[in-house]
């Protein structure tokens, strides 16, 4: 999941506090405080609305004392005061109740554990440099507004303009004093007593007079309380014996709904974003893989997603954003700044994966029961998909989807792992384009096959007819043509010359994911994937350490990413390797358990042997939306859970590592209804399955062979 090509030269923001509420986020040092000349501020609308926040008392800067992160859109820092020569500790102590929404709330609080009363002169300095989070991100600001400041009673406005456009932001805050840096407060906290100020920060949007307000209903809940509310009311509950597991799925489910956001066309539907605090925004592959992987938990997401994608779907040529007819969308922003976006515009179409995924991803939503008219109503979509397929993916007409970016703007690789140096042979050199990535390959032949069986459900039997035969072809000719039988593993792409690019990388994995591996292969493709060089203990590595490119603390050669193993995983399950799919869900299962249970979007990909703890990544995202899928994706693939509401039955057959325990589920969507899964190993229990679907134990039937 990259937006850029130099991604992996982003700033850190190890150390920092990141808020999420749709697609506003803000990121703090563990103080609170946030600096310019940092990956620090509030974000608005991909605009950085505040970038410097900086708390003094005295004139001295806050000590940390702890920092937590309460709910996704709400932290608690507790600070002290700078001690004082005479004294080993400071007696104030200074609480930043932070809650994020359009802008920001914040309620300081400050606690006098002296006998004597504290004078206090608390000063809040702010500033808005209005930069765009690409600037802000790769720490590169190129536009520099021209600001003035306005104080309006309790109030100050920090205006903007550049080029004929105008932001605004507004301090506000009863009783404090107004400076041009900011506000500040004269007071004498009591003794063993408290003193307590209120602060907002919020944009001042399309010229209004005042800004939108930090809304509270009448019983004191927010927007953002309410829509967490009504998230945890609507999905599972999970249980489970192994803390560790419980912690981690407790965890994906509070960050799936925090990274939802809303299509500001169609505010009624919500799509995960890809991840914080720098791709709070509609990606295509991410948001498709990310709400498959998250079906169990609520499907409508997937749902919501194939829509918002589908009315953007490609409709002609712009070799700027390599728009092109059929083609899905890589990413979408928002405002001004979307002229420093790839391809200057709002929505970029970069990508080679994200087409033929949109219909592997309505294949499967037709089998969990949603609204039948909603689904049909895709369909046309899903065509339209197949045919940028045939008509632009395919550029020589060879059968294989190919990428080549069509300016000198634009991601140089299209598919997941996107860096520049993502792609390359066994010795390290670059594979130069077009480049057919083998596991594109593979989602190509999962579209044909889901877009057969909706076919064939439908009764248009001439249609899956074709669909299967194409489908069919293209698993011959890929087994032919990315096998390579003197190391026996598939190649990680073919180059623009047609030669296979050998290095040994887990893309082949999710090959396994949509069938397109010949059984004959299956076996060697997954002692390969559980090798020592490509297997860390922690997960899959992307790389395998034997090749030329590969580095440990790389983002795409060398680094463990979860989503990858959770895919991966299924693949193995796919083809019957039970054990090596317990052992890589394990191992991401049991990563999480040093990151908070919050897995990340990658951590480095050291042996486990030499490091007894997952290394993290700098620039890793969290939460990130593919990261946080990744525990209901693992837990799905061992409980072999599969419904299938047009067949009504609903397959299961769990394989859980007996370290998990007892596992259960309940308020779980299905058809309609609601059920409940209890599971112990390999024994199972359903409660709750709709009137007519019949429980079957076992693997479920494929659609088409």
């Amino acid at each position: 999941m990259v937006g850029w090509n130099a991604d992996t030269a982003a700033g850190s923001v190890g150390g920092a506090v990141t808020l999420v509420e749709g697609s506003n986020f803000s990121i703090s040092d563990v103080t609170g405080d946030m600096f310019a000349d940092r990956p620090h501020g509030v974000f608005f609308e991909d605009t950085r609305i505040m970038s410097l926040w900086r708390m003094t008392i005295n004139g001295g800067a806050l000590e940390p004392l702890a920092a937590d992160t309460l709910e996704p859109y709400r932290a608690l820092f507790i600070c002290r005061t700078g001690r004082v020569a005479s004294q080993p500790d400071s007696h104030l102590i200074v609480e930043r109740s932070r809650e994020l929404g359009v802008g920001i709330l914040e309620d300081i609080t400050v606690r006098n554990h002296s006998r004597e009363p504290a004078v206090c002169v608390v000063e809040l300095e702010m500033d808005a440099d209005f930069a765009d989070l690409f600037e802000v991100k790769d720490a590169r600001i190129t536009r520099h507004w021209e600001q003035t400041r306005e104080v309006r009673g309790d109030s100050l406005i920090i205006h903007g303009a550049w080029k004929g456009t105008h932001k605004a932001a507004v301090l506000h805050s009863p009783g404090a004093i107004f400076s041009h840096d900011g506000l500040g407060f004269r007071t004498v906290v009591p003794p063993q007593g408290e003193w307590a100020a209120r602060v907002y920060v919020l944009p001042l949007q399309d010229g209004a007079e005042k800004p939108v307000p930090f809304h509270r209903e009448a019983d004191g809940t927010s927007a953002a309380e309410r829509r967490r509310a009504e998230w945890i009311r609507k999905t599972p509950v999970p249980e489970s014996s192994n803390l560790t597991l419980y912690r981690t799925m407790l965890r994906c489910v509070e960050d799936i709904g925090a990274l939802q956001i809303e299509d500001p066309v169609h505010p009624e539907r919500t799509v995960v974003a890809a991840g914080a605090p720098w791709f709070m925004a509609i990606f295509g592959r991410d948001s498709i893989l990310s709400s498959y992987m998250a079906l169990p938990v609520d499907p409508s997401l997937a749902l919501d997603t194939l829509r918002n994608l589908a009315d953007r779907q490609g409709s002609e040529v712009d070799l700027l954003t390599e728009e092109q007819p059929g083609r899905i969308l890589h990413e979408v922003r928002l405002g001004v700044s979307t002229k420093l976006a790839l391809g200057g515009k709002s929505a970029y179409y970069g990508t080679a994966d994200a087409t033929p995924l949109f219909v592997t991803l309505l294949g499967e939503v037709s089998r969990w029961g949603l609204a039948a008219d909603q689904v049909a109503a895709l369909l046309p979509n899903a065509d339209r998909a197949l045919d940028w397929i045939r008509d632009y993916g395919d550029r020589d007409g060879d059968g294989f989807v190919e990428y080549q970016r069509l300016n000198d703007q634009g991601l140089v690789n299209q598919g997941w792992k996107d860096s520049w140096d993502g792609v390359n042979f066994a010795d390290g050199r670059l594979a130069e384009p077009p480049i057919a990535l083998c596991e594109v390959q593979g989602y190509v032949y999962g579209a044909y096959i889901a877009r057969a069986w909706m076919a064939y459900d439908a009764g248009d039997f001439g249609l899956a007819t074709e669909l299967r035969d194409r489908a069919a072809r293209l698993k011959k000719q890929f087994n032919e043509q990315f096998w390579l039988p003197d190391r026996g593993y598939f190649a990680i792409a073919l180059d623009g010359d047609k030669r296979p690019v050998d290095a040994l990388a887990s893309n082949m994995g999710h090959c396994l994911w949509n069938g397109i591996v010949d059984d004959d292969k299956a076996l060697l493709v997954a002692e390969r994937l559980m090798s020592p060089e490509l297997f860390s203990g922690w997960g899959i590595r992307t790389l395998a350490t034997t090749m030329g490119a590969y580095n440990p603390a790389s983002y795409h050669n060398g680094a463990v990413w979860p989503h990858d193993n959770a895919i991966i995983a299924a693949g193995l399950m796919r083809y019957g390797f039970v054990q090596e799919a317990q052992r890589v869900a394990q191992a991401i299962i049991e990563a999480a358990e040093y990151t908070d249970h919050r897995l990340p979007e990658l951590f480095c990909g050291f042996d486990r042997s030499s490091f007894p703890k997952p290394v993290p990544y700098p620039t890793s995202c969290s939460p990130q939306a593919w990261a946080a899928t990744t525990p209901v994706q693992l837990m799905r693939t061992l409980l072999r859970f599969d419904p299938d509401v047009s067949r009504n039955g609903m397959w299961l057959d769990p394989v859980l590592p007996e370290a998990w325990g007892r596992a259960r589920a309940t308020n779980l969507p299905i058809g309609g209804g609601r059920i409940t899964i209890d599971v112990t190993g390999t024994e199972a229990t359903v409660e709750g399955l709709p009137p007519g679907m019949t429980l079957h134990r076992g693997t479920r039937p494929p659609w088409l062979t």
